[in-house]
């Protein structure tokens, strides 16, 4: 039964062209449920405290299935979409030789690395946890908060409260260990998306590598984590289609092959992604401080280049969402709060979260990209991969899965 406080708005025509996330589909939720049920303690059973978020988050998808297994090493590659696999596989035979038995999952919106690592790390949908986007005004103080360095007056068990799947997993029996860097320790991502479980530290890939595989061998754990960021940040400041991200997706493949050889009878190696990426040139980019159309009645822009929440001047909603409409033209959907909220764009929107929400919320097209120079560093505006929109090639992400 759906709880009221979670109902959508009124339904409106979607705008032409736009399509919601399948949240009930093969998605990032499904992923971790798939491997709970894998390892013989499906959520819902005996000992699983449940989600505990006071209303009906639309329920655990069934739309992955894995084979049963003794232990899950799951790897999430930051940034690697599937049509970047599939378009420059050349770098990755490993990878490669899984795609034929894989499949593509849908991130959420925006599918960017805060929003999904948590609907990766709840099973919710992003309106229910309220992680929805790289950076969002805090309701409390009205500033920019950045969702991976955190900040702002909400901690991040109080701005995302809803229970971690690893929480849950506790409660089942099943041990976890994440494996990352240091600063990953702790930080507010780690604690709005997987606090529970166990942390160990690895720099390099190897480093990684070689503590999942002493885990899964002699230690506890059923499910090792393992996260790599080396991919998105090459694509960030290179681009998916540079040298300089082959060599990393090169160097990825032969530690995940490495990594397969090892483990223990058993015990599933599963790769996924957060996102995938479109480069945007600089001809693309829309600066909203050099663009008075845009800058109008609007107090602070937020998200990232490819997927905007905008925070307007109090009444002025309505106003922007037609000027941005204008000066953007087909090369980006441009919604109010309450057309993103009827659109489904975030699945269930949350009471709590709706003030989270951008007064107008823009959605990229083509290899459009709008940024704002008053409060984005230099560094930023000078990024060509990017990600957050709608787009196949930034929603789209593998699921590989090698038994062993």
């Amino acid at each position: 039964m759906t709880n009221p406080a979670v109902a959508r708005a009124t339904p409106r025509a979607m705008p032409e062209g736009l399509r919601a996330p399948d949240y009930v589909g093969a998605s990032l939720r499904a992923v971790l449920p798939a491997v709970a049920e894998a390892l013989g303690s499906p959520l819902g059973s005996p000992g699983d405290p449940g989600a505990a978020c006071g209303e009906d988050e639309g329920g655990v998808t069934a739309a992955v299935r894995l084979d049963p297994a003794d232990k899950v090493c799951l790897v999430l590659v930051d940034g690697l979409g599937t049509r970047m696999l599939t378009e420059r596989g050349g770098h990755a035979p490993f990878l490669r030789s899984l795609l034929g038995a894989g499949r593509t999952l849908s991130t959420g919106f925006p599918s960017t690395t805060a929003t999904s690592l948590t609907m990766l790390g709840t099973g919710l949908c992003p309106g229910v946890t309220g992680m929805l986007g790289y950076t969002l005004r805090d309701p409390r103080s009205g500033e920019l908060t950045n969702m991976l360095g955190w900040g702002g007056s909400a901690t991040p068990e109080e701005w995302q409260p809803c229970r971690t799947l690893f929480e849950r997993f506790a409660g089942l029996g099943l041990e976890v260990l994440s494996i990352g860097k240091e600063k990953f320790r702790g930080s507010g991502l780690t604690r709005a998306a997987f606090r529970g479980g166990d942390f160990a530290v690895g720099a390099s890939l190897a480093d990684r590598v070689d503590l999942a595989v002493r885990a899964l061998r002699h230690g506890t754990a059923r499910l090792v984590y393992l996260y790599w960021g080396d991919v998105d940040t090459a694509g960030h400041h290179k681009g998916w289609g540079s040298w300089e991200w082959g060599e990393q997706v090169e160097a990825l493949d032969r530690e995940l092959a490495r990594l397969a050889r090892s483990l223990p009878r058993g015990t599933h190696l599963v790769v996924t992604a957060d996102h995938g990426m479109v480069d945007v040139g600089r001809h693309d980019k829309v600066d909203v401080a050099a663009t008075p159309a845009l800058a109008r009645d609007v107090d602070l822009v937020a998200g990232e280049p490819r997927a905007s929440h905008v925070y307007c001047a109090p009444g002025r909603a309505e106003d922007v969402a037609r000027r941005w409409r204008e000066e953007l033209g087909e090369t980006a959907w441009v919604l109010t709060r309450a057309e993103a909220e009827a659109s489904d764009l975030f699945g269930p929107l949350h009471p709590r979260n709706r003030a989270v929400v951008g007064d107008v919320v823009v959605a990229a097209r083509g290899r459009r990209a709008v940024l704002d120079s008053r409060t984005q560093t230099p560094q930023s505006l000078g990024l060509i991969g990017m990600h957050g929109s709608l787009t196949p090639e930034e929603m789209e992400v593998p699921l590989l899965v090698l038994p062993r």
